[in-house]
């Protein structure tokens, strides 16, 4: 669960560490939008890579302007490198979040299918050296699903570290928990994870 009250460390760590936020297509992902701006001023070089679904929620120009960098909304367009399998830049990577990670997404990851610009960044990550952070947000009752609850367990053994949900009210009008993390709370883990590592 996140910690509102929790101070945050010195942000002063993430001048120039290429971060990549990985967006999926849920309502919370207007919150990522205040991430990405947090950490690009604290210094950070953050790529944001977004699913096809994810733009139907927020434009990419948004975080276009946020981050100073291309967007990846297609596993067909190479708009920082000519490598058509975006090795580079999950290579270059200091840390990875994925906000909000959504109920597909995780299912996707935990059964390694790429089919999305998002999941084949991610199969590229190794993540023995880079920490993935995946942040849930879906629906309270898909959050429940005995298969929700099998892929987080089989990420979780993978190496990805799933941060929350949080409980609380939800677009869909439910109570429960499914709700994404806050963005401070991920901009606080992302400077622990790479002072961890420093």
């Amino acid at each position: 669960m996140s910690n509102p009250g929790a101070a945050t460390p010195d942000a002063s760590i993430l001048r120039d560490r290429r971060v990549i936020v990985c967006v999926t297509g849920g309502i919370a992902a207007y919150k990522t939008a205040m991430l990405v701006s947090r950490l690009a001023q604290a210094g950070a070089r953050v790529t944001v890579a977004m699913t096809d679904s994810a733009t139907r929620f927020v434009t990419p120009l948004t975080f276009q302007a946020l981050s100073a960098q291309p967007v990846y909304t297609s596993a067909w367009e190479h708009v920082e490198s000519k490598d058509p399998q975006h090795i580079s830049l999950a290579t270059g990577a200091d840390a990875v979040v994925v906000a909000p990670c959504t109920m597909d997404c995780m299912a996707k990851l935990a059964n390694g299918i790429t089919e999305d610009v998002v999941c084949l960044i991610l199969s590229a990550v190794d993540r023995s050296k880079v920490p993935v952070l995946l942040a849930p947000a879906m629906n309270s009752v898909m959050w429940g699903q005995p298969a929700t609850m099998r892929n987080a367990e089989t990420l979780a053994a993978d190496g990805f570290t799933i941060v929350g949900p949080d409980e609380g009210w939800q677009a869909c009008r439910h109570v429960g928990p499914g709700r994404m993390v806050e963005p401070e709370e991920l901009f606080r883990l992302v400077i622990a994870e790479i002072a961890q590592r420093a």
